[in-house]
């Protein structure tokens, strides 16, 4: 029979996690250090991905190394320092990006700048610098930060949704050149979830709760809960799943508008 506990179990594993200093990229982390792996913390904050990797070092591995997600020589740099000095690297994973809320016409060339920039060639230099390494030692599983924007918009998140939607489409391009050589590509797609990100919708209690009516749960989510879907596709448990993006969304995208008028569940 089948180990199932086995399949989640990521000891003697090498994950990076690229913006590990706060949010998504600390929860995920710390989810991964949880089930075992040695876990690289890199953020261009230096002490916050320290600080996350001293938690993870509290009952697990980790280091912490200093590197811009948009930089992409810097992150040339990061999946060379990692290749020599582990060997190799089973599981990598980046999460910062952008949005700067401004409609289509008010949107300047450096803002779009600023957003390709971080979100699209951000992502774009990390899957091909650590899919180098994955594909060379023929395995390992790389994971994107799409998001729920890909697929439903409001106005002033255009230029935003479009750098998401197009991180899909480069995780399905890239998992079909490297699944021969054993390298999975994914990405996760969360909605609302409670980070520094989002901290001024938050922060605006009538803007928090219409966001919150958006879902089927009626709240908003919880980084911790991203991680788990992020643990998920590092692990053996999703060995079979490539190409994907993962709603992490509360059901955002399986509702039209808020739930309203429902008072009972019939059973």
């Amino acid at each position: 029979m089948t180990d199932y506990r086995k399949l989640f179990d990521l000891s003697n594993k090498t994950a990076l996690v690229l913006g590990a200093a706060s949010g998504i990229g600390r929860a995920s982390a710390e989810a991964l250090g949880s089930l075992g792996a040695h876990v690289i913390c890199v953020d261009r904050d230096a002490d916050g991905a320290e600080a996350t990797a001293t938690t993870i070092r509290n009952g697990g591995s980790a280091e912490a190394l200093v590197a811009d997600a948009a930089d992409g020589a810097a992150i040339e740099r990061m999946a060379e320092r990692v290749r020599t000095a582990h060997g190799r690297l089973d599981i990598a994973v980046t999460t910062p990006g952008v949005n700067i809320r401004k409609t289509l016409l008010d949107c300047t060339e450096v803002d779009f700048d600023r957003m390709i920039s971080l979100n699209l060639k951000g992502t774009f230099h990390f899957l091909r610098a650590c899919g180098r390494i994955m594909v060379a030692q023929r395995g390992g599983s790389l994971i994107a930060c799409s998001s729920v924007r890909a697929m439903t918009i409001e106005p002033g998140l255009a230029v935003y949704g479009a750098t998401k939607a197009a991180i899909s489409l480069l995780v399905k391009g890239f998992a079909s050149e490297v699944g021969q050589a054993g390298v999975r590509v994914n990405a996760i797609a969360p909605s609302i979830i409670e980070t520094a990100l989002t901290a001024p919708i938050v922060a605006r209690a009538d803007i928090h709760q219409r966001y919150a009516g958006h879902t089927v749960f009626n709240r908003w989510g919880h980084a911790s809960e991203v991680a788990a879907a992020i643990a998920f596709l590092a692990a053996d448990a999703s060995s079979y799943i490539s190409g994907s993006t993962l709603l992490v969304d509360g059901g955002w995208t399986a509702i039209d508008g808020p739930p309203t008028g429902l008072t009972e569940i019939s059973r």
